[in-house]
């Protein structure tokens, strides 16, 4: 995403997935909305899949609101996961939360 106000990262390039999460933020009504999502995942077809799915629940949410998305509401959201794969859902869930944690620490300073 090209000027992006913050940038998540998550995973391990060495296990073989890893995801940068990219957002904008705007205010609007004394709150902070995420107006844009994006991501570059490296790694298997769940963990696009977890990825493409969180920018569809997260866009337009508060970043309150997107902070709360669990890896249990992206796989019931993909209807699914195989066991062994859902730790890809809790990769982009902690890609969010990084991103959004590294917004707030900027905008504080």
């Amino acid at each position: 995403m090209k000027d992006a106000d913050a940038v998540g990262k998550a995973g391990s390039i060495e296990c073989g997935d890893y995801i940068h999460v990219f957002i904008k933020v705007k205010e609007e009504s004394g709150q902070e909305i995420l107006n844009d999502i994006s991501y570059e995942t490296f790694g298997c077809a769940a963990a696009i899949a977890s990825s493409s799915m969180l920018t569809e629940m997260a866009k337009g949410k508060t970043l309150d609101e997107a902070e709360k998305i669990t890896k249990m509401d992206i796989v019931d959201a993909l209807g699914g996961l195989p066991e062994p794969k859902i730790h890809c859902s809790l990769m982009v869930a902690d890609g969010l939360k990084e991103a959004i944690k590294v917004y707030r620490e900027k905008e504080n300073k």
